[in-house]
């Protein structure tokens, strides 16, 4: 388990990511945003942009430019539209236009305050500017805290594609302070949820079942239940980042129902359904073609349904195409970005707590679809 830091006012949970010269720590805790100690170490410059969005900055912006203004003598900040759809070029250039119009240079360090939109774009600006200057993930939503925040892979959406642009960076620290989970609307909480779950069917079955028994406490935000669940979720993926920065093998297992997920947000349009909301379903999806691949028994696909439904997420897929909806989502799966030459390459559940990349049959895979699909 993670260790337990005391700063000079409160007391986090610590988890490194180890990448050498890009190694870097995220830190777990209530009420860290305003503490200055957490803020020690990260690099100081002239000058600092919060890059934020219209819903989180009005929350949260004067209380992380409170906490880091004595480190820079000038901090700007850049205000978003929110929501999915909004990920995009014309999004992306309004960063580098407040960067460029106010002359920072290359040791200007971005701060994205948000969720995984803001995140992945204030990441990908960072890599971008200058071929390069610092930046730090203050996630803000339980899905960015526990999935997009780390691991450094950021990007924007293109019409054909979720996260088809985009460029592997490593941020200089990533902090997740649990009190602002409870400004989160309840369906982004639950969307988070489902990128919590799916690391018990991935890679720790014993983390399936605490969540299996402690759901609910996570749902009401019981502090301990709470950092238990994002810790372990950091932790695991800490782990296989660790072991696979630029996903050449092992990293593609994070992205479990993420293949049909992506094609329901692309197919519904992006914003409609919620990123997690997509891979809730999309594991259903997966873990029935995986059952009928004969990998797992039907035992575990109801044991992953349970949870996603307690987690308050559909377990049925939407109808993409009402006179050829399986066509649809195969369309849209062969522009993943785990597809090799046309060919679908699916992220499936070997043996429980264990998965594996792997192609299946178009015929298989349409039944799935018809199955699992409302």
């Amino acid at each position: 388990m993670s260790p337990i830091i005391q700063s000079s006012t409160k007391i986090f949970n610590e988890v490194p990511i180890s990448l050498g010269e890009r190694s870097y720590r995220i830190l777990i805790g209530a009420n860290l945003l305003a503490d200055g100690g957490v803020w020690e170490g990260v690099p100081e410059s002239h000058h600092a942009v919060i890059v934020s969005n219209s819903t989180v900055a009005p929350l949260y912006s004067d209380v992380l430019r409170n906490a880091i203004s004595g480190r820079y003598a000038q901090v700007h900040e850049v205000r978003l539209p929110d929501g999915e759809e909004f990920k995009n070029w014309q999004t992306l250039q309004s960063i580098f236009d407040v960067l460029l119009q106010k002359g920072c240079d290359r040791k200007t360090i971005l701060y994205a305050l948000g969720g995984g939109v803001v995140g992945d774009m204030t990441g990908f600006a960072a890599a971008c500017y200058m071929r390069g200057i610092p930046f730090v993930q203050v996630p803000t939503t339980l899905l960015s805290q526990v999935d997009s925040s780390v691991g450094g892979k950021t990007g924007i959406n293109h019409p054909l594609g979720k996260n088809m642009v985009g460029a592997f960076y490593q941020p200089q620290r990533v902090v997740c302070d649990l009190s602002v989970l409870t400004t989160l609307p309840r369906r982004e909480f639950s969307a988070g949820l489902a990128e919590v779950i799916k690391y018990g069917p991935i890679a720790d079955m014993q983390f399936f079942t605490w969540l299996e028994d402690n759901i609910e406490a996570v749902m009401a935000q019981h502090p301990e239940a709470l950092a238990h669940a994002v810790c372990r979720s950091c932790e695991i993926k800490a782990e296989v980042v660790g072991l696979d920065e630029r996903e050449s093998g092992l990293r593609a297992i994070l992205n479990f129902g993420h293949t049909f997920g992506h094609a329901i947000e692309a197919g519904l349009g992006y914003g409609i359904w919620l990123h997690g909301e997509g891979v809730g379903a999309g594991m259903v999806m997966a873990a029935e073609l995986s059952c009928r691949l004969g990998l797992v028994d039907e035992i575990f696909v109801k044991r992953l349904m349970s949870i996603i439904d307690r987690a308050g997420l559909s377990v049925k897929g939407p109808i993409l195409d009402s006179k050829d909806n399986a066509g649809r989502y195969l369309q849209l799966m062969r522009g993943d970005k785990k597809s090799e030459a046309g060919e679908i390459r699916f992220v499936l559940i070997e043996s429980p707590g264990k998965a594996v990349v792997r192609s299946a049959p178009d015929r298989l895979v349409r039944e799935v679809i018809d199955a699992c699909c409302s």
